[in-house]
């Protein structure tokens, strides 16, 4: 399903360049054409599917907005800077940074291999303090800017099989809360989604057995829509949210109250 258009129109975002990490595909892609769809230009980020960053790019220019795709591995900071410039280069600066990019490798703690821990965190945590680094600067400097961080509900949770993935997403929220303190006086807001399921490649991909059995949990009987990840992250990165910053918005259907 594509992104809805937002209530306040088609143009909340006209002039705003938005850089998604892990926008190739899933929640990220969503995310990076409900920008477009109102006015943004985007960077759209990947590191192995070329072939699916250039489709979503190509749809964003099919909405009359500019799409700038770069590889970057989120846990190198010399890629991270690099795509931050090109950015620069390309659109002058960057006004909303959305940390999306995420990886999962589960195992119980006995048996998880030190790699998987490092690869987990490296992605998820480790690339959202990294993307942080390299574009609040410019922020700071236009004393203007929007950081959104993707985080889970399980980072608050907890679930068995997932300590590397629970440590990151848990890291994330804390992360969001310390640096929205270290970048307010800057006029920049720093915000985080807490999500729950949502009906994307990544829920899909688990045995239909296993999806029932977390729908059930849902109080909402069901997983997200992409829809209601992207409206939230919008609001979150607009005009109307300029005094929300430091916070937790929980969109998982009841999961987690």
């Amino acid at each position: 399903m594509e992104p809805a258009v937002g209530p306040e129109g088609m143009d909340r975002f006209k002039g705003r360049v938005v850089l998604v990490t892990g926008s190739s595909r899933g929640i990220g892609r969503g995310l990076v054409l409900a920008y477009a769809k109102e006015g943004a230009d985007v960077v759209v980020n990947y590191l192995r599917s070329r072939d699916k960053a250039d489709d979503v790019a190509a749809s964003v220019e099919g909405l009359g907005s500019r799409a700038l795709v770069v590889r970057a591995d989120v846990t190198r900071e010399d890629q991270v800077r690099g795509m931050a410039s090109k950015a620069a280069e390309e659109f002058g600066r960057v006004d909303i940074l959305v940390n999306n990019a995420g990886y999962y490798e589960d195992a119980a703690v006995w048996k998880m291999d030190e790699a998987v821990w490092d690869r987990v965190l490296g992605v998820n945590l480790k690339g959202t303090f990294l993307c942080t680094k390299a574009i609040s600067p410019g922020m700071r400097e236009r004393n203007y800017g929007r950081i959104l961080n993707i985080s889970s509900v399980v980072g608050q949770i907890g679930i068995f099989g997932t300590s590397n993935y629970t440590a990151a997403k848990a890291g994330v929220l804390g992360f969001t809360k310390s640096v929205a303190k270290e970048l307010v006086s800057k006029g920049v807001t720093v915000n985080a989604l807490a999500l729950g399921y949502f009906d994307t490649g990544m829920f899909r991909a688990l045995p239909k057995e296993v999806q029932g059995k977390i729908e059930g949990e849902i109080p909402l009987h069901r997983p997200g829509r992409l829809d209601e990840v992207t409206e939230p992250a919008l609001f979150l990165t607009s005009e109307a949210a300029s005094y929300i910053t430091g916070q937790i918005l929980h969109v998982n259907g009841g999961y987690y109250m």
